[in-house]
């Protein structure tokens, strides 16, 4: 013998609701708008809005500092001099650490010409970017 059990009834609707809500009838007082904030809702005007045509959204991004790490390689950027945007083009010139490089090898002995390979190696010599319009120097990357 099975009992069959009646469905729950549905919860009872809450006072003064129509089903489906009618958008015309008048709203209970707690869905009232805010008064005397100095907002203004629902109105011509609002938000800057200033009728029926198509609003235009205005996104103020952050400018980003972009920090450009000058090394061997050359680098886009602008033109100090010439506030051209360009690709830099790079040349070595002897810098510190080949002057160092020099007295190691003198000292420990290579003085007969040996120590004078730093200064025919782009890898111990410093790297200076310019600017190809103007031949300006952009920056300068030392190797000390």
């Amino acid at each position: 013998m099975s009992v069959q059990q009646e469905p729950p009834p549905p919860y009872p609707p809450p006072p003064n609701a129509a089903y489906p809500p009618n958008p015309n009838a008048p709203q209970p007082a707690y869905y009232s708008q805010p008064q005397g904030h100095g907002y203004s809702y629902n109105q011509p005007g609002a938000y800057g809005h200033q009728g029926g045509g198509a609003t235009t959204v205005v996104v103020h991004q952050p400018t980003v500092a972009v920090v450009q790490s000058f090394r061997q390689v050359p680098v886009r950027t602008r033109c100090p001099a010439c506030q051209a945007e360009i690709t830099t083009s790079t040349h070595y010139e002897v810098g510190t650490l080949t002057w160092i490089i020099c007295v190691i090898v003198c000292l420990i002995g290579c003085y007969l010409g040996c120590c004078l390979i730093p200064f025919c190696v782009d890898g111990c010599k410093d790297v200076v970017h310019s600017c190809p319009n103007c031949r300006t120097q952009v920056a300068r990357w030392s190797r000390m």
